[in-house]
């Protein structure tokens, strides 16, 4: 019996050990794919007329509500465009945005004031919707999408057209709009790499 139960042992630790090997394994995959999808991102403005499927902008939409926020106020508001009138008008609205107009797809990234810090936190919600508009393009990437980030606020001109566009209420502030498609062109992404911009402990202090 005693014998039984130390052979026992030895083969679930065996196993244990197995299974942390495959694991340490399958999450340094994950790591490396994490920082393929990271450091092979490019901006992508020219698409293919693929329209993009419900399930990918759900997940690019659930990839930007996994953001951090500040006290986790998620203080964000996602309108997707796909009606190509909207899209024309978002091209129109912000000359950035022009490749809009030929596109399938927008997701336009806001700022809900009404779950916005009060006081000196408010423009937290700046910080917090770049957060998910970065993880937004992260997901498409990954999903064999190409996007790009194309700035609204703070441009006040910029801020009204896109509103004016999409009905926004008072209480909603376009940051940005991101282009989405299946993308017509490679651009190889850019070594944006550069050690002088980067100090340690103090600054001008580059180990």
């Amino acid at each position: 019996m005693r014998h039984s139960r130390m052979m026992l042992a030895v083969a679930f630790a065996t196993m244990l050990t197995a299974c942390n090997g495959q694991n340490e394994v399958k999450n340094e995959s994950n790591d490396n794919g994490m920082l393929e999808t990271i450091m092979t991102r490019t901006s992508i403005r020219k698409y293919t007329d693929q329209p993009v499927e419900k399930e990918k902008i759900e997940a690019m939409l659930r990839a930007g509500m996994a953001a951090p926020s500040a006290v986790n106020k998620q203080p964000w508001h996602f309108v997707v465009v796909t009606d190509k009138e909207k899209l024309s008008g978002l091209a129109t609205a912000n000359p950035n945005a022009g490749m809009a107009a030929r596109a399938p797809l927008a997701i336009v990234v806001c700022g809900d004031m009404t779950k916005a810090l009060e006081g000196g936190g408010r423009a937290f919600w700046i910080q917090d919707c770049s957060a998910a508009t970065q993880n937004i393009l992260l997901a498409a990437h990954a999903q064999g999408l190409g996007a790009v980030w194309t700035g609204t606020y703070p441009n006040e001109e910029r801020v009204h057209a896109v509103a004016d566009v999409l009905k926004l209420p008072d209480t909603l502030i376009p940051l940005c709009t991101v282009v989405i498609g299946y993308p017509a062109e490679q651009p190889e992404p850019k070594d944006k790499w550069k050690p002088e911009n980067v100090s340690y402990n103090e600054f001008g202090n580059q180990e």
